[in-house]
């Protein structure tokens, strides 16, 4: 069963805004940038595949996130490439929301090995 993992509580996430969740919580080989767009959670490897940038810290609308140093665009919802100079996808992972908390459920490809 995959893990899951409690990332943050529904009103921690402003709309348009994203915050991080270290890969000491998630067990992911990177950390992860935990999206709220228009109403809808979306999760992605926050480090952008093209330069060393946060995801997070870019700008987010319409189901894209633009990352804040060369301004390749990336898919909120599989974390496809949309624009250059990014050239590789970057992984996308579950959420849910139950209740009150937003879990994220890890894309097994990118956990980290003992």
């Amino acid at each position: 069963m995959a893990a899951r993992i409690v990332a943050a509580k529904v009103g921690d996430v402003v709309d348009g805004e994203a915050i991080v969740v270290s890969k000491a919580v998630t067990g992911t080989v990177d950390d992860i940038a935990l999206f709220l767009d228009d109403g809808e959670y979306y999760a992605l490897d926050n480090t952008c595949s093209h330069e060393l940038a946060s995801l997070a810290d870019g700008w987010i609308e319409r189901g894209v996130v633009e990352c804040p140093t060369h301004t390749g665009r990336f898919c909120l919802r599989d974390g496809k490439v949309l624009s250059a100079p990014a050239t590789e996808d970057v992984a996308a992972h579950q959420v849910h929301v139950d209740g009150e908390e937003i879990v994220i459920v890890p894309n097994p490809v990118r956990l980290a090995t003992p």
